[in-house]
């Protein structure tokens, strides 16, 4: 597959098309939500954050997808292998959480009486900061983390989907450094130099869709920032693919992946506590994840549905890039299956 970098410029041309498609390693499209003209009751705007180490992961989502705004909070424990999701949902949102045009910079929040969260950016530093009451066994969470960059290279791709004015401008940011805390009842857990990642997205989606969405951030024995984004399952992405490894200040493109569960019982099933295998057809990828947690949800609404396995454990494995191989061990991410209908 030959793939297209994207030049700098509007995302959207005035008549409300994509003027380009492919991928970058940052936002050079200027999105705006005002400039969709196709479908804007099927608009979708989030960030999410996950910040994870070997004892526990920590994930926050703000997220308008115009009929509904979702914000949800989840603490992984790895050790006990058990999850808690906390999330409320308000109607009709229609842009008016004001998610900004850009990850550069730019502030959003939600806000209820029992339930807080905010996304800080001040075009410097990114802050994770706001509370839950009851938020497990009638004890109250609260948090407040900063997390910095290590690189200027991030995971950008423009993916149209079949139909007129439908598309999905995503930028994953792999290995940021958090540090701050996050305390549950009178139980504080100190986040010290852990790993996350910032999923930022923006596009007109299709009713239907499925994906899958590998993600690793982690530091090795040496020290090196090692991370890595790979993903596929909708769209048109002969521009592009989703697929990028990040070594300190370096990025690597890979072209395809793909993502071998292990059979269930039944054949359509899939046993999501087995080993999941990666690999590229030129066999530059070559990783095993094992899972420890599946954070699973299965949501049946009259406007949207969900069906989720967002698995949390390790990888081993292989990129390579040229002459050179880059090993990554025991490097701690997760995996997932999203099917939605929204």
């Amino acid at each position: 597959m030959e793939q297209h970098e994207l030049k700098e410029g509007r995302l959207l041309s005035y008549e409300g098309n994509l003027n380009e498609v492919g991928f970058a390693y940052s936002l050079v499209k200027k999105y705006r939500r005002k400039d969709i003209v196709f479908r804007k009751n099927k608009i979708k705007e989030w960030d999410y954050y996950a910040i994870m180490n070997e004892n526990y992961a920590i994930a926050f989502t703000i997220s308008d997808l115009t009929l509904f705004g979702l914000v949800s909070v989840s603490v992984i424990d790895l050790v006990k292998k058990r999850f808690k999701t906390l999330s409320k949902v308000k109607m009709f949102t229609r842009g008016k959480l004001n998610l900004p045009p850009s990850s550069d910079n730019g502030d959003v929040s939600f806000e209820s009486k029992d339930f807080k969260l905010k996304f800080l950016n001040d075009g410097n530093k990114r802050e994770i900061k706001g509370y839950i009451t009851n938020f497990y066994n009638t004890k109250d969470l609260d948090f407040d983390i900063i997390l910095s960059e290590t690189s200027m290279n991030s995971m950008v791709i423009v993916t149209p989907f079949s139909k007129k004015g439908q598309f999905y401008y995503n930028q994953k940011i792999n290995n940021l450094i958090a540090n701050g805390y996050f305390k549950i009842g009178n139980k504080l857990h100190s986040i010290k130099d852990n790993m996350g990642v910032l999923d930022w997205g923006r596009g007109v989606w299709p009713h239907k869709v499925t994906w899958y969405w590998a993600s690793c951030s982690s530091k090795d024995e040496m020290g090196n920032y090692v991370g890595f984004n790979l993903g596929y399952g909708f769209g048109d992405t002969s521009k592009a693919s989703e697929n990028m490894l990040f070594v300190n200040e370096n990025a690597y493109k890979f072209n395809d992946v793909k993502f071998y569960f292990k059979q269930g019982r039944r054949k359509k099933d899939i046993d999501y506590s087995g080993d999941i295998k990666m690999y590229s057809e030129s066999n530059d990828i070559n990783l095993v994840f094992t899972p420890i947690v599946d954070r699973n949800e299965n949501t049946i609404t009259p406007i949207a549905s969900t069906y989720q396995h967002q698995i949390f454990g390790k990888y081993n494995g292989t990129f390579k890039v040229g002459e050179k191989t880059y090993f990554i061990r025991d490097a701690y991410g997760f995996i997932e299956k999203v099917k939605n209908k929204w």
